[in-house]
């Protein structure tokens, strides 16, 4: 057992290299898939032809086709064309384009989502669309839509190990390399949970603060400033505590 975890020690700065490749896959694809999924979701929920339709066979498209196809043809077919990309280009835009996909449903259907009175008070105070939809929808669909992004953004971190098929060292190819050659498949299976896991937790964490924060705007919850900061202490006007 000591040498297992010797043998872990040893290889650790390679997982940790690993580790960081896919935090950085992670935090770049979810960049990208929330600006495609803003930009869709938007036009998917409009009254417009001109806007929807084109949005809709966009969202379609990425979420009817495979992921592993898609990161193919980013690295591999497009060089055919003359369009060379760095494996971690051609993995951010395919872990982009797929999970925002599935992200502009979720910003579709909650902008829908917003009470027909949220809508009709806008037109009420003769708000224009910008104005309307960053002011009132917008905020209220935020708060709605952080639940459903959050679990998207979990499948997303767990999808940048599809990112080995393209040479590209991430944490689990790097947790198949060595496992390879120390053959000490369930330490590292172990150490591969682990990391995975804390990862996850600490995503989950974030967004769920996020989803709080939301919430508080809208006076619906504590806010996150609220929970920092200490209780004051109530006193009389004599100095004394009440």
């Amino acid at each position: 057992m000591d040498d297992k975890f010797a043998a872990v020690g040893e290889a650790m700065p390679r997982l940790l290299d690993g580790l960081r490749v896919t935090v950085e896959l992670t935090i770049l694809g979810a960049i990208a898939a929330f600006i495609l999924a803003i930009i869709l979701g938007l036009a998917a929920a409009s009254p417009a032809k001109g806007w929807r339709i084109p949005a809709r066979i966009i969202i379609e498209f990425f979420r009817g086709t495979s992921l592993v196809v898609q990161i193919f043809w980013f690295f591999f077919v497009l060089p055919l064309l003359g369009i060379d990309l760095h494996p971690m280009v051609a993995g951010v835009l395919a872990l982009g384009l797929n999970y925002g996909a599935y992200a502009a449903e979720v910003v579709r259907g909650s902008i829908q989502s917003v009470p027909t009175g949220q809508w009709e008070a806008t037109t009420a105070l003769s708000l224009g669309s910008v104005q309307r939809m960053r002011r009132i929808i917008f905020p209220q669909a935020w708060a709605l839509m952080i639940p459903s992004l959050s679990s998207l953004l979990i499948h997303l971190m767990k999808g940048t190990a599809i990112v080995g098929y393209i040479t590209l060292a991430d944490f689990t190819f790097q947790l198949d390399q060595v496992k390879r050659v120390s053959g000490t498949l369930f330490t590292y299976g172990i150490v591969g949970m682990l990391g995975y896991f804390l990862f996850a937790l600490a995503l989950t964490l974030a967004m769920n603060l996020l989803e709080r924060q939301a919430k508080s705007k809208l006076g619906q919850g504590t806010s996150l400033r609220r929970i920092l900061s200490p209780a004051p202490v109530a006193t009389t006007r004599a100095g004394g505590i009440q």
